[in-house]
């Protein structure tokens, strides 16, 4: 373990290393950014291709490839339902196929988007492992906080296609 120490610290400080830092904080920052802007769709494309490049650079076994491909299957999901709850009349379908309570949140459906936006919100936070640089988790953090605006604002469509008042 020492030795590994060692050899982790040596790269740590070259120039590749940092350059490595400072690009990965602007990412971060660009990552910030877009969720504060509120804009569901140019959210749903940056996370889309963050998964996309993630899948091509670093699935490097099976279960991480798999994990990905379904991030993506659900990413599509959730734009579909974006064109759904666009509609207010194709909506009300969707309302009526969740009108169990175990099949709602906050009087909401829990639908089909919901569900694959708290999946990938659980499997950002299980990328949070111990040997990620600093950098790296708050990048992770910076997308599963991205996952809470996105859900919110898909609530709020809900309700705007369900006539609800969420106030």
């Amino acid at each position: 373990m020492l030795r590994e120490d060692g050899y982790v610290k040596d790269l740590k400080d070259t120039l590749v290393a940092k350059n490595l830092s400072d690009v990965r904080k602007g990412l971060y920052n660009y990552i910030r950014n877009i969720g504060k802007s509120g804009d569901f769709s140019l959210l749903l494309n940056m996370e889309e291709s963050i998964v996309k490049n993630d899948l091509f650079r670093y699935a490097n076994s099976n279960a991480m490839k798999s994990s990905l491909e379904t991030a993506l299957t659900e990413i599509n999901v959730v734009r579909e339902h974006l064109t759904i709850v666009a509609d207010p009349i194709q909506y009300q379908l969707i309302n009526k196929a969740h009108s169990l309570s175990k099949h709602r949140k906050n009087g909401l459906p829990h639908d089909e988007a919901r569900q694959a936006m708290a999946s990938h919100y659980t499997r950002l936070g299980n990328l949070d492992k111990s040997r990620l640089t600093t950098v790296e988790k708050s990048i992770i953090d910076a997308r599963r906080d991205n996952m809470k605006v996105m859900r919110k604002l898909y609530e709020q469509m809900q309700a705007k296609a369900l006539g609800i008042d969420l106030s």
